[in-house]
């Protein structure tokens, strides 16, 4: 590097947002991911041995998956190229691999290849890298927010190990702060800047885990505070609030947080948890879920988990769906919403989806035979002379407008698919039943 490049390097440092300046140099540095990096633990003994095979980091925005990244490439004295997998095509991929398979033959030097936002590499970059992290010739990192069970080739993901960052603790992101607060070279030591406790505690919290977040929402906070009589800038908690905004919630509408949110919301309606199953839907509409995808959801689970425990809360799904059509966002929550607790609240029976599922079985596994002659269609001309409909008993011509005879297919006749539950409606649906059973 010669030193115009060096200054521009410089100055690009100097310049870069205090979450870039202030990324670990060292393993010691690192704040959180104990359980992967901590004393003793598989990756940093991996990492200090420069015995390393290909990996994927999996986490949240903000945990250090890039900075892992770089630190490996520093620890191994390996050349360290990084490929935006939003920008980068099968091309650029193809150069790089050239580039490492010489720079091992000619220098004996290792080339780390990370890839950020890799779950973005369509299946053809993917298969590009295969030959590459198979023969050594690179070490291949992948960064993604996403599931990479979801989201990446198989065969790719067979090649790495991964590793799952969680969000940073309460602890984790204080000590972050703090060190940038301290730091007169790369943070804001320079400045005389005193947080209030409380101001701390909600930037943490609205940081919900994310350094990146909070040291950049820190930085706006202290520059653009004007110092009081004494020189110092005091942070308030008014000021963080102002600083960092709204946070941006970590979900996709197209991956893990997606499913994982309606998941969660489902059997917070199953569990009987009004509170869990409101915030959830709230977590889903702030973050731009299609409403409507909730509002079927409901519709289905409404019949799943209540059922004929209580048949309303089929219609008071449907109503919310209709709700959500007619007036839309954001009146629509309110429905959305009464329907969401009207769910959770209402008793639970599993009986009818049982009962469906049980006679699709045997529709699909057993041989069910032929529908009784007497209970064929005997409109037709004919149909008499071949039996249909001989011998069949009007219901409403006998007392309680009920008669036993066979409705199920001879082959299928000892079948029992509808059990009805204890709970709500059903219990009166399982007294008649019961009482049926006793006029037979």
């Amino acid at each position: 590097m010669d030193l115009f490049s060096a200054a521009s390097e410089s100055l690009r440092q100097k310049e870069a947002p205090l979450a870039a300046r202030m990324r670990p140099e060292n393993l010691e540095e690192f704040c959180g991911q104990e359980e992967i990096v901590g004393p003793g633990r598989l990756l940093r003994r991996s990492i200090q041995a420069d015995r390393l095979s290909s990996m994927i980091f999996y986490g949240p925005a903000g945990t250090g998956k890039t900075t892992l990244a770089l630190l490996v490439a520093k620890y191994t004295k390996a050349h360290f190229e990084k490929v935006n997998a939003v920008t980068s095509g099968v091309s650029e991929v193809r150069r790089i691999i050239q580039e490492a398979k010489e720079r091992r033959i000619y220098h004996q030097q290792k080339t780390v290849v990370f890839i950020d936002e890799i779950h973005r590499f369509n299946k053809s970059q993917q298969d590009a890298l295969l030959p590459a992290v198979e023969d050594g010739d690179i070490l291949l990192i992948g960064a993604t927010t996403e599931n990479p069970y979801y989201q990446v080739n198989a065969p790719l993901l067979s090649r790495c190990r991964i590793f799952r960052l969680s969000p940073l603790t309460k602890s984790d992101m204080s000590r972050i702060i703090k060190r940038a607060l301290e730091d007169k070279g790369k943070g804001l030591g320079e400045y005389k800047v005193r947080v209030a406790p409380e101001a701390l505690e909600h930037l943490i919290s609205v940081a919900d885990g994310d350094a990146r977040v909070a040291l950049n929402g820190l930085e706006v906070a202290v520059l653009s505070t004007e110092p009081a009589a004494d020189g110092v800038r005091y942070i308030t908690p008014e000021i963080i609030e102002e600083s960092v905004q709204q946070r941006i919630l970590r979900y996709d509408k197209d991956g893990e947080g997606h499913y994982d949110t309606i998941s969660a919301f489902i059997k917070s309606i199953r569990g009987s948890d009004p509170d869990a199953a409101v915030f959830y839907l709230a977590r889903m509409i702030a973050a731009g879920e299609d409403p409507r995808f909730i509002a079927r959801r409901m519709m289905v689970h409404a019949a799943e988990d209540i059922g004929l425990a209580d048949p309303r809360a089929l219609l008071v799904a449907v109503s919310a769906a209709q709700a959500l059509e007619m007036v839309g966002l954001p009146e629509a929550r309110i429905p959305l919403a009464e329907a969401a607790i009207y769910l959770a609240t209402a008793p639970k029976s599993n009986s009818v989806v049982v009962a469906i599922d049980q006679a699709m079985q045997d529709v699909k596994n057993l041989e069910t035979g032929s529908i009784p002659l007497h209970l064929r269609d005997a409109s037709h001309p004919g149909s008499e002379k071949m039996g249909y409909g001989v011998g069949y008993k009007y219901p409403h011509d006998y007392p309680g407008h009920y008669v036993q005879q066979q409705y199920l297919p001879d082959k299928v006749k000892e079948r029992k698919y509808y059990s009805a539950g204890d709970l709500g409606y059903e219990a009166e649906v399982k007294n008649r039943m019961e009482e049926l059973k006793k006029a037979d």
